[in-house]
């Protein structure tokens, strides 16, 4: 018990050797102009709502993370591919001569429209302007997904090899699709800016779904690989298996758990960053409704709670400097 108490008491004595202006200096300035102020305190606001749902329920909020940012980045490139097939297929307009490409099988029910995988029924011009739309896209697409939405720290070029080959056979795919579905557009009359947004929202969708399953081979949950790795290794060790056989476990096991750390080590360390800017942000503006309070009472209640709020930035400072440190650790 004595031991309890003397530790709450250190704890005390840290805390008072911090000042508001310690707490202040964590926040980062904000904008003189008033309109991004006010989105920058939300965000401020929201960050700090969002790390604190992360604390208690860690396997949720990551499943909301990578949903929410896996969507939000390929809506974007869909819209990008819009913008530039809405455009771009003027520039190649004189290679538009008519049906061109692989494999050219009439459909009789399209009027004798043209089947099209590698091609396209208005000619290679279209089909060139789509392929630089796509292919834009994806460059897009892969850092944000890999840095931002998956957080990877696998080897990039090996990541981006499996990622080119899963989008050739994506597109080979959604082309064959969309050869059936150009077919009959065409043969209807459809224009062609809404030819453009529908082969955008069918390949895009089709390729959406395909490459959530992609990213989840490529982009591998670190903790989940080490933790697969060490089980492996732990077998193998058990079963006696042969020296080499074990040294190249462990040495798997050792590359996936130094990812694992670096991973782990990086989200604590934003995780701590937007926190204490959270903390920050509610000290300072209960010390706000204290000054502003009227009566006795009020000023009580926002006294008590400013103390409290004070404890609780501080701990967040304390917390950020030492995921930091840790941080720099690995990172180094």
């Amino acid at each position: 018990m004595s031991e309890t108490v003397s530790a709450a008491a250190a704890a005390q004595a840290e805390v008072k050797n911090y000042t508001e202006e310690d707490i202040k200096s964590q926040l980062k300035p904000l904008s003189e102009n008033a309109f991004v102020r006010f989105f920058q305190k939300i965000w401020r606001w929201w960050l700090g709502v969002w790390y604190g749902f992360c604390d208690k329920h860690p396997k949720g909020s990551s499943l909301l993370y990578k949903v929410f940012f896996f969507l939000v980045f390929s809506y974007g490139v869909t819209i990008w591919q819009f913008v530039v097939m809405t455009f771009l297929p003027y520039a190649f307009a004189s290679l538009n001569n008519g049906p061109a490409g692989w494999p050219m099988v009439s459909i009789a029910a399209a009027g004798g429209r043209n089947f099209i995988i590698f091609g396209d029924e208005q000619g290679w011009g279209y089909f060139i302007a789509f392929e630089i739309a796509v292919f834009t896209a994806q460059c897009i697409n892969f850092p944000l997904q890999r840095n931002i939405t998956y957080r990877s720290h696998g080897n990039p070029w090996f990541q981006a090899m499996w990622y080119f080959i899963g989008w050739v056979l994506v597109s080979i795919a959604t082309n064959a699709i969309w050869g059936i579905c150009n077919a009959f557009l065409l043969h209807w009359g459809s224009p062609d800016v809404l030819n453009g947004l529908l082969k955008t929202v069918l390949t895009g969708g089709v390729s959406m779904v395909v490459f959530f399953f992609i990213f989840l081979v490529i982009f591998p949950d670190d903790n989940k690989k080490a933790k697969s790795a060490r089980t492996a290794y732990e077998k193998l060790k058990a079963a006696n298996a042969p020296a080499e056989q074990l040294a190249k476990a462990e040495a798997k096991m050792n590359v996936w758990e130094t990812k694992a750390v670096k991973s782990n080590a990086e989200k604590e360390y934003f995780k701590a960053k937007s926190q204490i800017n959270a903390k920050a942000m509610g000290y300072f503006a209960t010390k706000k409704n204290l000054e502003i309070a009227e009566t006795e009472e009020d000023k009580k209640i926002y006294g008590e709670k400013l103390e409290k709020a004070f404890e609780d930035a501080v701990n967040a400072i304390k917390v950020k400097n030492e995921k930091e440190a840790e941080f720099n650790k690995v990172a180094a």
